[in-house]
C-alpha cells in the first residue's frame, strides 16, 4: 500500500507518493504554504489519479482529453514524464523522468493503485 509523505520546506510543504517498497512514484506539482493545503493536495491526488483520463502527448496528432487526466510527454531531455491533472485543470502531481514509454507507464499505474488507498503521514 502507498503512502503520502509531507515534508517541511523552508517555503512551505510538499509530498511525494511513495509505492509499498518505499520507491518515489510522484510528487506534488507546488509547494504549500500550509500542512491544511498541502493535505488537501494530496486527496485531489486520491480522488483523481484511480480515473483519470489518459492523454498521450507523444504521439502526433493525440487526441486531447477531458480533466482529471494524466498527461504523458517527452522533456526536453527527451525522457518520458507523467503529469496528472485535477478537474479544474491545475497540475496536482508529476512524476521524474523516465528512459522508456513503457516505463512510464507503469509509473501512472502505480500512482493509480497506489493514490486510492495511501495513507497521508504528518512531517517529522
Amino acid at each position: 500500500m502507498g503512502k503520502f509523505v509531507i515534508n517541511k520546506t523552508n517555503t512551505g510543504f510538499t509530498f511525494a507518493l511513495k509505492a509499498g517498497n518505499g520507491e518515489t512514484i510522484a510528487t506534488g506539482g507546488e509547494v504549500y504554504n500550509a500542512l491544511a493545503s498541502v493535505k488537501n493536495g494530496c486527496d485531489s491526488v486520491k480522488r483523481n489519479a484511480p480515473t483519470a483520463n489518459f492523454e498521450d502527448q507523444t504521439v502526433e496528432g493525440f487526441e486531447q482529453q477531458k480533466n482529471p487526466k494524466f498527461e504523458l510527454y517527452a522533456d526536453k531531455k527527451g525522457e518520458f514524464r507523467f503529469r496528472l491533472k485535477a478537474a479544474n485543470g491545475q497540475v496536482i502531481c508529476v512524476s521524474e523522468g523516465y528512459t522508456s514509454k513503457p516505463a512510464c507507464k507503469n509509473g501512472i499505474e502505480s500512482v493509480r493503485k497506489n493514490a486510492a488507498d495511501a495513507e497521508i503521514k504528518d512531517p517529522e
